[in-house]
């Protein structure tokens, strides 16, 4: 069996949540917390790995409210995401409190990662059927050029609103299958017929059956160079001051596609995204995780025969 990784982002902050630690808040019948169903789906697909991207300052916590459960099924690895792991030659601005971005976060895991993996964020739920295409195109593809080879999960705009407040999505412009290019679309608000957008006070409206990112991406360690030299790049552009500015999966991955280095094909699926990023979140998803669990889509108890 080809050895393959998933490998979840869970360093964030998640400020709109409040207080505590969102990528922990409980939402299945027995405590399970989001992360618990990717893992469950991930290994169902046919991902042996697994690689949490974390904190140091949450690692205590962080094993003893999953780590430890999921090592007793799977093989388990662990980086950190620290706002001074930087290359030589760059320190960390004086101001700086938020974090370097998805791209450093993905970066930190170079040295635990030698085959491919599916990248997702920790608080997100996906779908079945999404693990499923990415792990197919990990280890069926075969290419013979001297491109980078990506995979994303498209979503249907549609099934990736909130129902709580404006959420921000990478809109995907796609040509015969392939990603042409992502647009970063914040203020996205559920309306009663579909979906708008209201940044900056230009509301327009949005096709909901248009395919949206969600940072799930199938990658393969040969990413990890790219990724690595555009981090210094990156950072030799930061202004004095600048202490916001991030470091992006699909910033990085939309510059790839305009130079012409990568090709990113999009695995669509229709399964419903769901998420916690509004408090009021939590109980809207922790319904929909009973109401497949009383499907029979997952056991009462993740993981156990």
């Amino acid at each position: 069996m080809k050895k393959t990784a998933l490998v979840i982002m869970a360093a964030g902050i998640g400020s709109r949540f409040g207080n505590g630690i969102k990528q922990l808040a409980p939402v299945g019948p027995h405590g399970e917390i989001i992360m618990d169903y990717s893992i469950c789906d991930a290994l169902e697909a046919g991902f042996n790995k697994i690689v949490f991207i974390i904190r140091k300052d949450l690692e205590e916590e962080f094993r003893k409210v999953i780590g430890e459960r999921v090592e007793k099924v799977a093989e388990v690895a662990y980086a950190f995401q620290e706002l001074d792991d930087l290359p030589e030659g760059f320190v960390k601005p004086k101001d700086r409190t938020k974090p370097w971005g998805t791209g450093q976060a993905v970066l930190a895991a170079k040295k635990i990662l030698s085959e491919p993996f599916v990248v997702i964020n920790a608080d997100d739920y996906y779908g079945k059927s999404a693990f499923q295409k990415v792990h197919d195109y990990l280890v069926n593809a075969s290419f013979e050029d001297e491109k980078i080879h990506i995979c994303m999960a498209g979503f249907r705009l549609g099934n990736t609103l909130s129902d709580n407040g404006s959420v921000t999505r990478g809109i995907c412009h796609i040509t015969d299958g392939q990603l042409s290019g992502i647009t970063e679309t914040h203020d996205i608000f559920k309306t009663a017929d579909g979906a708008e957008t209201r940044e900056n006070d230009d509301v327009q409206k949005l096709n909901v059956k248009g395919l949206v990112s969600m940072n799930m991406w199938g990658l393969t360690p040969a990413f990890m160079d790219v990724l690595e030299k555009g981090f210094v790049e990156f950072l030799k552009e930061i202004k004095p001051g600048d202490i916001k500015k991030e470091y992006l999966l699909p910033t990085v991955i939309d510059h790839l596609i305009k130079n012409q280095s990568a090709c990113v094909e999009v695995l669509e699926t229709k399964d419903q995204w769901f998420g916690v990023t509004y408090q009021e979140d939590k109980q809207i998803v922790m319904e929909a995780i009973k109401k497949l669990t009383d499907e029979g889509k997952y056991p009462d108890r993740l993981y156990e025969s």
